[in-house]
């Protein structure tokens, strides 16, 4: 994907989206809005998915919404590579001080990958650490 076809585009972590489905986390209001603000589709991997399956799989009713949030394409799931898999290696050693785990690699990759600095987090200490392309920050939301 060209970088100006991805430009404006917007990278989803598990926090928001976790938010997003539960009511009473603290965050779910903040981040209602911040889905409804941005236009066009979010781009995740399957690691979010499952990262978000894993801590909502509890409560059935919230586990089939996640669900249904990618089927109904509230976000594109981008599939793993052997070259991303590659990066995402390098760059856990690189922040294993942080840490970084595989699901945030999966969207450091992605971002390098197709020129996306732009990630909805609510891991505001490690993506305010990571740099994609070695050097440039990523824009935060919420």
């Amino acid at each position: 994907m060209p970088a100006s076809v991805a430009a404006g585009k917007w990278l989803l972590d598990t926090g928001p989206l976790v938010a997003l489905l539960s009511r009473n986390d603290a965050a779910h209001e903040q981040c209602v809005e911040t889905f409804a603000s941005l236009p066009g589709p979010l781009l995740s991997t399957e690691e979010v998915l499952t990262e978000a399956m894993h801590l909502v799989g509890k409560r059935p009713r919230d586990a089939a919404t996640c669900l249904d949030f990618f089927i109904r394409a509230g976000a594109l799931l981008l599939p793993m590579t052997a070259q991303r898999l590659a990066r995402c290696r390098e760059l856990m050693a690189r922040y294993s001080n942080v840490p970084m785990d595989f699901a945030d690699a999966t969207l450091v990759a992605l971002a390098e990958e197709l020129e996306i600095g732009n990630v909805l987090t609510l891991d505001h200490r490690g993506f305010v650490t990571y740099r994609w392309n070695r050097t440039r920050r990523f824009t935060i939301l919420p």
